[in-house]
């Protein structure tokens, strides 16, 4: 196996994470803060992907469907907290679930009645379409080292936002001790909108950024929504550095494993077995790395709450 392939897959993984960050970031923002089990998260990450390949479509730039991506999962989200989602605080989880699931047909039905049922696709723009040279003669898309890049602000924007700004205090002050700052005059409800369609919009750009690399469909956002909550297990619920580090780990050992095990079995058994062993034990190496991360440390990397 050449070092090319090695460092190749390393950014893959390195991509994946970043992705199910922007996932993860939202979700544990949401639950941090709210308390709420939100299963219909990745909807929003569709609606997201929908609305960006649908604005591309129409105006030819792929900066106004991002925008517009942002846009619609966040107006999604708030309109979902406001009519749904604000009825649930009270609620014990298996009510959260079970409303935020059937979120989930509505939204999937919804985006099937504008779309229809036929898969959409969003280009990538033509300046960052092909690949190019890393040190070391490396040829990587460029598509995908943006991605990168972009994860990475979004993620130091974000840390900014909750550590170093006046909202920031007001969220995490929410996510300790909500009827404090409820009683010194803060308008909660307001608060926990606000925060929900932040969390939505990170969802919406990411199925916006992935759109472009698959195709855009229904449904295609639980499969990300199960990685994202493994994120913040690994990660710890309601930590923001948790998220990134665990979206980190679950990208890396995703696509390593995809490369790595079949090769290691190839070495005992036929290439065919060793292949068809190797892929299903790496779509379960994420899962093992979560039950060890709850056997060494049951709050997640960085959780403070049992």
């Amino acid at each position: 196996m050449s070092l090319i392939l090695v460092i190749e897959q390393i950014l893959n993984g390195v991509q994946l994470g970043v992705m199910l960050f922007l996932m993860a970031a939202g979700l544990t923002l949401i639950f941090g803060v709210m308390g709420l089990i939100n299963l219909a998260h990745g909807s929003l990450y569709m609606v997201g992907a929908f609305a960006a390949a649908a604005v591309a479509g129409v105006t030819g730039s792929f900066l106004l469907a991002l925008l517009a991506a942002l846009a619609a999962a966040a107006l999604a989200g708030a309109l979902i907290e406001v009519t749904v989602i604000r009825r649930l605080y009270a609620a014990d989880h298996l009510d959260q679930v079970l409303a935020t699931f059937a979120l989930i047909l509505v939204f999937s039905e919804g985006v099937r009645w504008l779309f229809g049922s036929f898969p959409l696709y969003l280009d990538i723009p033509p300046a960052l379409s092909g690949p190019v040279t890393l040190p070391g003669g490396i040829e990587y898309p460029l598509y995908r080292l943006v991605l990168i890049g972009i994860g990475l602000a979004v993620g130091l924007g974000l840390w900014w936002l909750i550590e170093r700004t006046r909202l920031g205090i007001r969220i995490r002050a929410g996510e300790n001790d909500r009827e404090m700052i409820a009683a010194l005059g803060v308008d909660i409800s307001k608060l926990y909108t606000l925060v929900f369609a932040l969390g939505a919009a990170l969802a919406g750009l990411a199925g916006a950024l992935v759109g472009a690399i698959q195709s855009v469909q229904v449904g295609m956002g639980e499969p990300v929504l199960i990685l994202a909550f493994v994120v913040i297990v690994i990660g710890g619920i309601g930590s923001i550095r948790g998220a990134f580090v665990g979206a980190l780990l679950v990208g890396l050992t995703e696509t390593l494993g995809g490369v790595f095990l079949p090769v290691f079995f190839g070495l005992f058994t036929d290439p065919a077995t060793a292949t068809s062993i190797g892929a299903s034990l790496a779509s379960m190496a994420i899962y093992l790395l979560m039950g060890a991360v709850l056997v060494w440390r049951p709050t997640g990397l960085f959780g403070v709450r049992a």
